[in-house]
């Protein structure tokens, strides 16, 4: 894994030396909702194009380091002017059964799966695919320090936050449009309350501790019945092969029934 010194804004640094060993198209890769307690982990692959004459890409941050509205607005620009998009969305029940490291990179190979381009190189923020074929690089503080990862991250967030605006209006009651499923003091409050719903993470450990700390008949509601099964169409519009995609919502989001 390399470490870089942290430069002040996300720079071209890091693709214009691999470009110059000749590598050409570059996906930088990135993660949201790893230490979230609830809703999946979703991924993105980010090529850009290179050189790119692209007024905004100066204003690209970590994701972290950005507001909603920025967000959106720079979500838009990427998925209009990038090369190629891709996503990569992992939900809790997989999660739970495979742990947050494995689902990360699960998610994070979907999303170069899904790309309408295949990458000649990854970059990506702190860990490697080793079961990728495709050479790669990990970086430390990546989205701190190359474009193409920050884009990744914006592009990851903005997706994950749609889903969990979405899932808000499924299972209301615990605050996910609010804190996206992060253990804030309201969500940990709300999950006593309600109990765990479908969506969130029963092995990580303040949601087990709320599980074992209450009797089996108060989760006798329809939040606690998990899902049959999860497809989701991710927010566009993004690149696949000049064919721009619009879809914003979750869909076919079906439960157990009872019986």
């Amino acid at each position: 894994m390399k470490t870089k010194a942290l430069s002040r804004f996300p720079n071209f640094d890091e693709e214009n030396e691999l470009e110059s060993q000749g590598y050409e198209l570059i996906a930088g890769i990135d993660e949201v909702g790893r230490g979230a307690l609830a809703g999946p982990v979703v991924a993105s692959a980010v090529i850009l194009p290179h050189p790119a004459n692209l007024a905004w890409l100066g204003l690209v941050r970590d994701s972290k380091q950005l507001n909603s509205r920025q967000r959106e607005s720079l979500f838009d620009l990427i998925n209009r002017e990038a090369v190629a998009v891709g996503i990569g969305i992992v939900p809790s029940q997989v999660i739970d059964s495979i742990n947050i490291l494995k689902a990360t990179k699960l998610a994070m190979m979907q999303a170069v799966e899904k790309l309408p381009k295949q990458p000649h190189f990854l970059i990506i923020d702190r860990v490697t695919l080793s079961q990728c074929p495709i050479p790669q690089r990990g970086i430390t503080r990546g989205d701190k320090l190359c474009l193409s990862i920050a884009c990744a991250s914006i592009v990851a967030k903005v997706t994950r936050d749609r889903m969990m605006e979405e899932f808000d209006q499924i299972y209301p009651g615990y605050g996910f449009a609010q804190h996206k499923g992060y253990g804030t003091g309201e969500h940990i409050s709300c999950l006593r309350k309600l109990g765990p719903s479908p969506i969130h993470r029963l092995y990580f450990a303040p949601v087990r501790d709320v599980i074992a700390g209450q009797s089996l008949d108060h989760f006798a509601s329809g939040h606690s019945k998990p899902f049959a099964s999860f497809d989701f169409e991710p927010p566009g519009p993004y690149h696949s092969e000049g064919a721009p995609m619009r879809s914003r919502r979750p869909k076919n989001l079906i439960r157990h029934k009872s019986g």
